[in-house]
């Protein structure tokens, strides 16, 4: 019954954030909406581990049991990646698209009744105190840009071969700041990234997690050199230009911390 009850407030709960997003993005044109389809839902999981046994079984949890888990429930691509660069090491992020927030809010409560996943699952899941699976698990959720609402995975020659990935959270100084950021992407920013050869990956808003208002995406490329030569071309767009010189947006700094770290794919990732 109490977990009825905390599943309930949490669903509001997200309905309410959701609600609250959609209405402060609500005036922008169809015209800045150059995608379409169903708007997906992400969470985002960072497994804070120790160097030694955890890394190791933290995989095995991933491959064989939390990914097959999500597949049966139509979840996927699943994406799972160590970090390679970051404030600390190691961490695996896993990131979860469902269609239904609901689907992800309830995710872990559904997990503990699923007896095939506990099977798999179960050196990870119920790792004695003496030797624990993971440090910690942090959880955020956002929602997918409207002009980006799916995720998309690499495609060739990236889809099986090397790369890497480049995870990026904006964080702004007022929620009406952060609207006006994510009004950018869909202004123009979209295809600046394209044309600059980035693969982006997904772009969603925060609506639960740290640091809000704030919004990440995803970027794929081959390695570091690549990064650079693509964040130059995007740096020298004239498009760019002129975007981020109009004066809707450049009236302040809309943006006052930028986090960027850098991914590889796990084996069993799907992204």
């Amino acid at each position: 019954m109490l977990f009825a009850e905390v599943s309930l407030k949490r669903r509001h709960f997200l309905a309410a954030s959701l609600a609250t997003s959609a209405a402060a993005l609500a005036h922008r044109s169809a015209a800045q909406t150059p995608a379409t389809g169903q708007r997906e839902f992400y969470q985002l999981r960072r497994y804070i581990l120790q160097s030694g046994p955890q890394i190791a079984l933290t995989e095995r949890y991933l491959s064989d049991a939390l990914i097959p888990a999500l597949a049966r429930r139509g979840m996927g691509p699943v994406g799972a990646f160590r970090l390679d660069i970051g404030p600390e090491t190691p961490v695996t992020y896993v990131l979860i698209p469902s269609r239904s927030i609901d689907a992800l809010v309830t995710l872990d409560l559904d997990l503990a009744r699923d007896a095939e996943f506990l099977k798999a699952a179960d050196p990870f899941w119920s790792a004695p105190a003496n030797a624990q699976a993971f440090v910690r698990v942090e959880v955020s959720m956002m929602a997918a840009f409207e002009g980006w609402p799916r995720v998309t995975p690499p495609q060739p020659p990236l889809a099986h071969g090397k790369r890497i990935f480049q995870l990026r959270t904006y964080e702004s100084p007022s929620f009406r700041d952060h609207v006006l950021k994510v009004e950018m992407f869909h202004a123009g920013e979209f295809g600046i990234f394209q044309a600059a050869g980035f693969q982006p990956v997904f772009f969603g808003d925060m609506l639960i997690g740290p640091r809000m208002p704030c919004l990440t995406y995803m970027l794929c490329m081959t390695d570091m050199a690549d990064m650079d030569a693509k964040w130059n071309a995007f740096r020298s767009d004239p498009n760019w230009k002129k975007l981020s010189a109009d004066p809707k947006y450049a009236f302040e700094p809309i943006v006052d911390n930028i986090t960027n770290l850098f991914l590889s794919p796990l084996a069993v990732s799907q992204i």
